[in-house]
């Protein structure tokens, strides 16, 4: 929670200082956003090689888990396209693009502002930090309603770090590969599916 927090605060802080022009112009061109979304594919790569256990953890999944985050990702996409009814002034691709950020709103939030511009960037960074919020407030709630793989599911990308300590207390030390497992492979779609949905 304190992550997302300070995420917040940072991006209001950015505002302010794009409404009172605090920063130079050069600073605000789209080839500093470019430059951002390298370096955290850089890291995101970097902090899945530099794990060796995740590849450990993996081999010892339950096959029928493998199914979750298509699950996740169809069921997030899905409900995507449906608020998109309720939304008359965004297509349904635009609505699945945001949604496709699945709680990772550094790196979905760049790519949205850099096809489809800043109102819809600010929309996916909200958007994917109250899925996170979501997660870390109503784990509790989700397990006693839903069973205990419904806030892996909520959590989306964030279910291998920051999501994750919430999860492995609601639903068990026996869920956290799960977690992890199901963290990996959609942070790992977050880049196609985001550009794919704004390519449409």
């Amino acid at each position: 929670m304190k992550g997302s927090l300070t995420i917040a605060g940072f991006f209001a802080v950015g505002v302010l200082c794009g409404l009172f022009r605090l920063m130079p112009e050069a600073a605000t061109e789209n080839d500093i956003s470019f430059y951002t979304l390298c370096a955290l594919m850089f890291s995101v790569g970097l902090s899945i090689g530099h794990d060796p256990q995740t590849l450990k953890n993996f081999r010892s999944l339950n096959p029928r888990l493998v199914l979750l985050p298509i699950a996740t990702v169809i069921g997030t996409t899905g409900g995507a396209a449906l608020a998109s009814l309720f939304i008359p002034y965004r297509s349904a691709a635009d609505c699945m693009a945001v949604g496709a950020g699945f709680g990772y709103y550094s790196l979905s939030s760049i790519f949205i502002t850099e096809y489809k511009g800043p109102e819809l960037g600010t929309v996916a960074l909200l958007s994917n930090i109250m899925r996170e919020m979501t997660t870390l407030l109503c784990a509790p709630l989700l397990v006693r309603w839903f069973g205990n793989l419904a806030p892996i599911s909520v959590g989306g990308a964030t279910t291998m770090d920051t999501t994750l300590p919430i999860i492995t207390r609601c639903s068990g030390k026996d869920f956290v590969v799960v977690s992890i497992f199901h963290g990996f492979i959609v942070d790992f779609s977050v880049p196609f599916l985001v550009t794919f949905f704004c390519s449409i």
